[in-house]
């Protein structure tokens, strides 16, 4: 997740006054996502389990699936 611009093949989604923007092609891949706010930041889930080397997330570090 990060800071962009809309692009032709985005989709934006307005949840709760957060405008998100995703790919097409990716959302065709990973739906559902599921955004969850935490006290120190966010969780990401998706219909894909993505692992990085070492378990976990590259950029969490959770053991649960993030996209």
């Amino acid at each position: 997740m990060a800071l962009d611009e809309s692009r032709d093949n985005d989709t934006a989604y307005e949840i709760e006054g957060f405008t998100y923007l995703v790919n097409k092609d990716f959302m065709d891949k990973v739906k559902p996502i599921k955004v969850d706010f935490l006290d120190i930041g966010f969780k990401l889930s998706c219909g894909v389990e993505f692992t990085a080397p070492g378990g976990g997330c590259s950029g969490c570090g959770s053991t649960s699936n993030c996209c």
